[in-house]
């Protein structure tokens, strides 16, 4: 197993956080875990439990924000507050950042898991572990470090 496979301290505070979020309902807006969130609460209810606060609140937001906005918002906070990473050095505890059209917003948030798989909250259903097969894969937009707790 290679130094990408295991997490690195921050990452592996964040996997034992986001674990428990398992079977969270889905909850659009939502960011309380056992009670419901989506995936971008999933995401912010984390770094609650891990930093403390939140770095910035996101404000209300449609389900089809994506659609409606010229900009990027989920990966330009990704890239305020987390390091880039490529997917090739991505590591478990590490953010993804998925899009699900060429040219427009990505829209979609998972936390990565070891064994190839990712942690996230899934319209119509709950947080949930899925394997990161090809139809995943290729919508991700960008991988990120969480920054070094302390």
């Amino acid at each position: 197993m290679s130094d990408r496979d295991q997490p690195s301290a921050t990452g592996a505070a964040i996997l034992a956080e986001a674990m428990t979020w398992l079977g969270t309902p889905y909850r659009h807006q939502g960011s309380r875990k056992g009670v419901g969130c989506d995936c971008l609460g999933l995401v912010r209810g984390v770094w609650r439990a891990v930093y403390g606060v939140e770095p910035e609140r996101p404000g209300p937001y449609s389900p089809d924000w994506a659609e409606a906005g010229g900009d990027d918002p989920l990966i330009g906070a990704a890239r305020r507050h987390c390091a880039e990473r490529t997917l090739a050095d991505a590591r478990p505890g590490d953010l993804i950042v998925f899009r699900w059209r060429a040219h427009h917003a990505a829209k979609h948030l998972g936390i990565l898991l070891p064994g190839e798989r990712f942690l996230h909250a899934y319209e119509g259903h709950a947080v949930m572990a899925s394997p990161l097969i090809s139809q995943w894969r290729r919508r991700i937009a960008g991988a990120f470090a969480f920054p070094d707790i302390g």
